[in-house]
């Protein structure tokens, strides 16, 4: 299998996703801005996904993936097979119960995110919680599947699946929100509609991708085969496991609580600025970083499991200079060319000017932190695939205490507002792949190829270059004065980012670097 290949079919999809999902974000901007409903909503949306990243794409992920790894390639894939049963079995019952548990605590959860509401968003939140609730139990099953699939070399449908739940949004926005305003029901509701369907459509799509490859689950619906699921090995050993990466997936998204917590204090609009500019910030993370992570992570617990430390390090290595060579150009465009971007992506409807300069600045905040961001997906997946969760957890601890101590030094000290929430995210989360890589290197697990030096140099290099061209485009074109001519816009942003491309990529080919050369065979 050709990785970069791999690697650009996830990201090439990862973008679709992420295309939509920026339509979905931009409907949503233009029909409620940064208004209190919106607000609920996104706070609403929260509570399932921080879940999901929790359990489902976290903890879970990170002790399932690379034990399905090793079980393939040492036993074969009969006992793999009995795997994937015995762990679908316990988790489809476990998710029953959480479901209804967080029907039931759904004010607490929102009061805990996002105490400082007025009572008539905190209500709206509420209910809204209730409707989408349940998508965690959709997107925990699917990520079990992604878990199968990835692992099977099947790359195209996880990173696909995503697309349908923006979809549904958007069709639940563009129908839905008309039709309830119409009588005269709050009409943000028709949002947790569409977000429920995404997540029946997404885990729909995972059946037949798993029959054809014989992986289907066949869950234990009684108590008695539970019993047996429950005593199986595998799923013991992924508890166990499960236990130190939930506290380390935990700690991020603790922090992810006290940001949306602390937003909810700095007046309406400020969620939905946060997530506006996460929205940009997750185009480079979502493809280089997901992309990364989805390819190298089964490949590295393959090689550490034939105790092939070379081809281990080699991977990584790989794996960071496509870091280096791509998330740096993507961090100079967010801090330089922010204004630009929010402008012509969201600058219409009740998305007015206070708005973008308000999601500009986060993004900006976020733009320092892209390498680090990125980073830690092929960082902390190399610790996942020697099945060592407690050394990410114990960095994550170290980077939640970093990103406090910036909020309370960029909100209370410079009082900078929302735009602290995101740069202290950043900045923590360069720390936090910077020690990843440390403690790597210290146990001898990654040894630096030869080159790294003229390789960087060469990088910052074309970052420079695009850099002061990006700045000029920023700077004498009046980005907010476009029009509602969206074709125009459309255009231009085009036009200005591919100009950048050209400038960047032709710099590094000008001084000798070749993409061809990053073109790996497992």
């Amino acid at each position: 299998m050709n990785l970069y290949k791999a690697v650009f079919s996830v990201s090439a999809l990862t973008l679709l996703s992420r295309i939509t999902g920026l339509v979905r974000e931009q409907i949503g901007a233009a029909l409620f801005g940064t208004s209190a409903m919106m607000d609920a909503f996104q706070i609403a949306f929260r509570i399932p996904n921080l879940l999901r990243r929790l359990f489902a794409e976290g903890a879970f992920s990170q002790a399932f993936v690379p034990l399905l790894a090793a079980t393939r390639a040492t036993d074969g894939d009969e006992a793999t097979r009995d795997l994937v049963d015995a762990v679908a079995t316990v988790l489809a019952w476990a998710l029953v119960l959480t479901c209804l548990a967080g029907i039931a605590a759904a004010p607490l959860l929102v009061w805990l995110l996002a105490s400082g509401f007025t009572p008539d968003t905190e209500a709206t939140a509420t209910a809204m919680t209730r409707w989408m609730f349940p998508y965690i139990g959709c997107m925990s099953m699917v990520a079990l599947a992604s878990g199968v699939l990835n692992t099977w070399k099947r790359f195209a449908v996880p990173a696909f699946t995503p697309v349908l739940l923006n979809v549904s949004v958007i069709a639940a926005a563009l129908l839905g929100v008309p039709l309830l305003r119409a009588r005269g029901i709050e009409p943000v509701y028709a949002l947790a509609v569409g977000v429920m369907l995404g997540g029946v459509l997404q885990l729909a799509l995972q059946v037949p991708a798993l029959a054809r490859i014989g992986m289907l689950p066949r869950l234990g619906l009684t108590l008695g085969r539970l019993r047996r699921a429950w005593h199986h090995p595998g799923v013991r050993r992924i508890l166990a496991k499960m236990a130190p990466a939930l506290l380390g997936v935990s700690v991020a998204q603790l922090s992810l609580m006290i940001n949306s917590q602390i937003a909810s204090y700095l007046g309406v609009g400020a969620v939905s600025s946060l997530v506006y500019a996460d929205r940009l910030m997750e185009l480079p993370t979502a493809l280089l970083g997901v992309a990364l992570g989805v390819v190298l992570t089964p490949q590295l617990s393959t090689a550490k499991a034939q105790g092939d430390s070379a081809a281990y390090s080699s991977l990584l290595d790989w794996g960071l200079r496509l870091v280096l060579l791509l998330a740096l150009p993507c961090a100079v465009a967010l801090l330089l060319f922010a204004q630009p971007m929010v402008a012509v992506l969201f600058h219409r409807g009740a998305f007015d000017a206070q708005a973008v300069h308000t999601t500009t600045l986060a993004v900006m905040g976020y733009g320092a932190g892209v390498i680090g961001l990125v980073g830690v997906k092929v960082a902390a997946g190399a610790y996942f695939a020697q099945q060592d969760m407690a050394t990410p957890m114990r960095v994550a601890i170290v980077a939640l205490v970093l990103t406090q101590v910036f909020n309370a030094v960029f909100i209370w000290g410079a009082g900078m507002g929302v735009a602290a929430l995101a740069l202290s995210i950043g900045l923590a989360a360069n720390a936090n792949a910077g020690l990843l890589l440390l403690g790597l290197r210290r146990r001898g697990s990654y040894v630096p190829a030869a080159g790294w030096a003229m390789l960087a140099l060469r990088v910052v290099l074309g970052s420079a270059v695009m850099a002061v061209w990006m700045w000029l485009l920023a700077r004498h074109i009046d980005w907010l004065a476009l029009g509602s001519n969206e074709a125009l816009r459309a255009a231009a942003m085009a036009a200005a980012l591919a100009s950048a491309a050209v400038i960047y990529f032709g710099v590094l080919h000008l001084t000798g670097i070749r993409l061809r050369s990053f073109l790996r065979k497992s």
